[in-house]
């Protein structure tokens, strides 16, 4: 494969801070290159230096002759009273074509994109087809090498699928930057992680995400142990430098270089290899001991010709994790507000226990004054610091916990990046206990590592979690309950994500005969009752003993609540809520197989 895009020994400084230094990269034909790293590391700036957008304080970067590059940003900056070939237009003024060309490219670009009408306004476009206008407009351009900054953020899963199939069937190059780990593994053949803690701050790999995943930490570890290695070996040195008078004069100079060598190496492998600080995420719980939190009946929500939900009853208990899955538009974050009370329902009813209390994360973030200082900010109730778990901590100490630079706390929260955002408001929310986590999109903007460290935190929280995300990775490590919506009022029960995303491609499948079918003269006859539906032997059985099972299942659950652990117990109590909402549902559903049984037995 020919070599399109080169960065030698990038280095990119912001006044005294060092993004990264150091950087070298290879962009060969048909690379498919994911870029990670945590917040905060410059990927996004080092994206734009690839580009062209922003200068190299070191180093070079060279784009091969004849070849050309594409930029997709975060954000796009359409015109919203453009139409659609007008906002392609704008997009390639700077494109050497002639107008004609242009306009043809373009027609053929929203074309591969989906669209089908050219005039459409910009204003009328989702997120998620925004997205696809913004790669429309660089694909007419026919890059070699195409360059992505986030793109999965704000799409739905429909999208980010969508996005990962388009990507693989393309011939050029692309460096995407992402945090969605299933879309990295699925749409990405080669990983680079820009990170200070490795040396010329990248490590990279030609392999899929979660093979590098593994291949990073065993090059960390090697590191740790090559560091340990040269620890003692930096004593011998040490030891013999600090002889008496006497020996110093027969001193070899080259061993004393080498002695300075290995100190100035141990002096890097430590700060390279010393374990970052993660962001503490830990939402404190009210420790109440109850089976029912929240519970529905009848639940019906429409709106206009939409119909959210129909007929839903389900209970949230301790340890219940609840995700909602659904494309946009389906009415995730609405029956998400229904069972938090903040929007009333239709018909049907939801009910709290007595004082029961919510934490709410919205993914719009309008909990936050984007005018407030960020000390401000952390510490909501005002002064110089906040109770966490009965315990007065400085706003400072607060601030370093959630990964903020000392310099940051007079910094206005409108010039904080989306990540930051995001972690000042689930530092606002772990401040309040509670029983119910309601999380809306808490993902958005978010690294990996604090995507780890959220999760590991919602898994063991005692109370109930109510999850909407379109990090499949997150959904299904979290949830223990996943139900999709799917805009017509069901709501359906999925073992993961993948079973969700192949009912929907089932769904969407064209018919195999592609003509119309030819109406056929149907003669009339006289109608007949339908034969009523038998049991058959295996059903039977199951009926005749389903009063004895559902029995043992009640005593299960009964010897479960006569053994509880004490919620200060961690994962033992996180535990023992999973394992008694397990077999609470394993009743319900019992009781439902035994009346669909009974329907069926009557002919129903």
């Amino acid at each position: 494969m020919s070599l399109l895009l080169t960065a030698k020994d990038v280095s990119k400084f912001i006044g005294d801070r060092m993004l990264f230094e150091g950087v070298s990269l290879q962009v060969h034909e048909k690379d498919r290159i994911g870029l990670i790293g945590p917040n905060g590391v410059g990927k996004s700036t080092f994206l734009k230096c690839l580009a062209g957008l922003a200068d190299v304080d070191e180093g070079t970067i060279d784009l091969s002759r004849y070849k050309q590059i594409a930029y997709i940003s975060q954000t796009d900056d359409f015109d919203d009273t453009d139409t659609l070939v007008e906002a392609m237009m704008r997009q390639m003024l700077d494109h050497h074509m002639e107008q004609h060309e242009k306009e043809v490219e373009a027609s053929i670009a929203l074309g591969r994109m989906g669209f089908e009408d050219m005039y459409t306004p910009v204003s009328k476009l989702s997120g998620g087809w925004r997205k696809r206008l913004a790669i429309a407009a660089q694909l007419a351009r026919k890059p070699d090498v195409l360059l992505l900054d986030e793109p999965t953020n704000h799409l739905d899963l429909e999208g980010i699928h969508w996005l990962e199939e388009f990507l693989k069937e393309q011939n050029f190059a692309y460096v995407v930057i992402s945090h969605d780990r299933a879309f990295l593994q699925n749409a990405c053949e080669k990983m680079v992680e820009l990170n200070p803690c490795f040396e010329n701050c990248a490590f990279m790999s030609d392999v899929p995400y979660r093979e590098f995943i593994e291949r990073r930490e065993n090059f960390v570890a090697s590191e740790v142990s090559r560091l340990e290695s040269l620890k003692n070996k930096a004593r011998r040195e040490d030891a013999w430098l600090k002889q008496g008078i006497k020996a110093r004069g027969t001193r070899s100079r080259s061993r004393v270089d080498e002695a300075m060598r290995i100190f100035d190496e141990v002096d890097a492998l430590k700060a390279r290899t010393s374990a970052p600080k993660k962001l503490k995420i830990d939402f404190q719980d009210t420790e109440r001991k109850t089976k029912r939190l929240i519970s529905t009946h009848n639940l019906t929500k429409s709106y206009g010709d939409t119909k959210i939900v129909s007929g839903l009853d389900i209970t949230l208990t301790p340890g219940t994790r609840l995700g909602l899955i659904g494309r946009n538009g389906t009415g995730k974050t609405t029956l998400m507000k229904m069972l938090a009370a903040e929007l009333a329902p239709d018909e049907g009813s939801v009910k709290h226990l007595s004082d029961l209390r919510i934490v709410y994360f919205d993914q719009k973030r309008q909990l936050l004054n984007p005018d407030e200082p960020l000390r401000q900010a952390l510490a909501p109730q005002g002064g110089d610091g906040v109770v966490y778990r009965d315990q007065l901590i400085h706003v400072a100490s607060w601030a370093k916990q959630l990964r903020f630079r000392s310099d940051q706390l007079d910094m206005p929260v409108r010039k904080l990046s989306g990540g930051e955002q995001a972690r000042v408001l689930l530092g606002q929310l772990m401040l309040q206990p509670a029983d119910v986590l309601f999380l809306d999109e808490p993902t958005n903007d978010l690294d990996i590592p604090s995507l780890e460290v959220l999760e590991e935190s919602l898994q063991t929280f005692p109370g109930a979690v109510v999850l909407v995300t379109h990090d499949r990775e997150m959904l299904d490590r979290v949830s223990n309950i996943l139900i999709g919506l799917d805009g017509t009022g069901r709501v359906n029960m999925y073992a993961d994500c993948a079973q969700w995303q192949q009912e929907q491609l089932d769904g969407d499948k064209p018919l195999k005969n592609k003509e119309k079918p030819k109406a056929e003269k149907v003669e009339a006859k006289p109608a007949t009752k339908p034969k009523k539906e038998k049991l058959s032997y295996k059903e039977q059985r199951e009926f005749d003993g389903m009063e004895e099972t559902i029995m043992l299942a009640e005593e299960a659950v009964a010897l479960i609540e006569r053994d509880p652990v004490n919620p200060s117990e961690g994962q033992d109590y996180a535990d023992w809520c999973q394992k008694l909402s397990d077999a609470q549902l394993n009743v319900e559903q019992l009781y439902a197989r035994w009346s669909e049984l009974e329907k069926k037995q009557k002919g129903e």
